[in-house]
């Protein structure tokens, strides 16, 4: 008996020194599984992911990294050049700065540090989205214009826009007066922007109209970004009451000049000059007047100032001399004498304030520039949000 415990106490020995020498080795870094064959830890995350379409082209591009660190990101553009972007500053991300161009391809490559210390890499491309239709959009008043109280800011579309709430949104304008104002949209290619009340003299304006990508409703986007800073000039306000046969210049408020003038018949609301706040649009040293409906063509005057589509001008008509300043006989412009139209013409500044009272016409907000012919509590309610 006691050399059979013996043996079966030698075999369970021998079992144990086995499993023994087993553990040892699993732990050994020669053993499967070894250090350097296990992947490396560090993982790239991308946005858009590799192979995406119909990437916007406003969106920034991000990449991250989880249990590492990123040495460098490059993404660049079908001919080449880098697209600019900055590293985090805890080195766990990467993200563009720039925007993306329509309808392109982009590689991106990458590399990174793991927790383990060993590399990764990066390396995908996507494709931006390619829109069926760009429109364009222009700014008024442009870079560096010195222009009067009245001035209404204007963003002009080549085309319809259907989404305008998302249009207005993307437009900014600050001031160094820190005044409020509010768009509103004129018809679906316009939009305007003016205050309550004219703007204060020397007030500075940045308009920033960040159109690039934006989606314009059936399908169309923003074709590019457009900025504008100017100046609001003096103040200097027109105002003729037309039973005075007198055309009025004010600065501050302050009467600077008074000229005699003939302005449109008061008996004819066809050719009457209509009441309204209206703005000085342009100066021409010289301007030819049409109005075949009433037999003349081709009558060139000097010093022609226009303050409404409409037709209205304020210009030089010495061939009326007999009547300015004693009877309104024009067919709605003001008429001075030519060393007065001159003086005036001298003075005046696109976005001067024209204000007319005294006839028997109003006319109605549908003649560019009309902004200030709408009330103010009306002009908020045609703003798209």
């Amino acid at each position: 008996m006691r050399t059979r415990f013996r043996a079966v106490s030698a075999l369970l020995l021998g079992a144990v020194l086995l499993a023994g020498c087993t553990s040892v080795e699993s732990g050994t870094p020669n053993a499967a599984g070894k250090a350097e064959d296990r992947p490396a830890v560090a993982k790239f995350t991308s946005l858009p992911a590799d192979g995406a379409t119909e990437v916007p082209v406003v969106e920034p591009v991000k990449v991250t990294v989880a249990e590492g660190t990123i040495d460098q990101v490059t993404l660049t553009n079908p001919e080449g050049k880098a697209i600019e972007g900055k590293i985090s500053e805890d080195k766990k991300s990467w993200t563009s700065t720039e925007a993306l161009g329509y309808g392109k391809a982009y590689t991106y490559a990458g590399k990174a540090t793991g927790t383990d210390g060993k590399p990764v890499e990066l390396k995908g491309s996507f494709t931006t989205m390619n829109p069926a239709k760009q429109i364009r959009a222009t700014l008024f008043p442009g870079d560096n214009e010195t222009v009067g109280v009245a001035v209404p800011i204007m963003v002009r579309f080549d085309e319809p826009i259907a989404d305008r709430a998302t249009v207005q949104k993307a437009l900014t304008v600050t001031n160094s007066a820190k005044i409020e104002g509010s768009w509103a949209w004129l018809n679906d290619k316009e939009v305007h922007y003016r205050p309550q009340a004219y703007w204060p003299a020397g007030t500075t304006i940045h308009i920033d109209a960040k159109l690039y990508g934006v989606p314009y409703g059936d399908g169309a986007f923003g074709k590019s970004d457009v900025t504008s800073d100017f100046t609001i000039g003096r103040n200097q306000v027109v105002k003729i009451e037309t039973g005075t046969h007198q055309l009025v210049v004010q600065r501050d408020g302050v009467t600077t000049a008074t000229y005699p003038a003939s302005f449109g018949k008061d008996d004819d609301s066809e050719l009457t000059t209509p009441n309204g706040t209206f703005v000085v649009m342009s100066k021409h040293d010289t301007w030819s007047f049409d109005n075949p409906a009433y037999g003349y063509t081709n009558i060139v005057k000097k010093w022609s100032v226009r303050f409404s589509n409409h037709g209205e001008f304020i210009h030089e008509n010495n061939d009326n001399a007999g009547n300015i300043g004693r009877v309104n006989s024009s067919h709605g412009c003001a008429n001075l004498l030519e060393a007065d139209a001159k003086a005036y013409f001298d003075t005046a500044m696109v976005g001067d304030p024209v204000e007319v009272t005294g006839s028997i016409t109003t006319l109605p907000a549908k003649y560019d520039w009309y902004d200030w012919q709408i009330p103010w509590a009306q002009w908020q309610t045609m703003s798209a949000k």
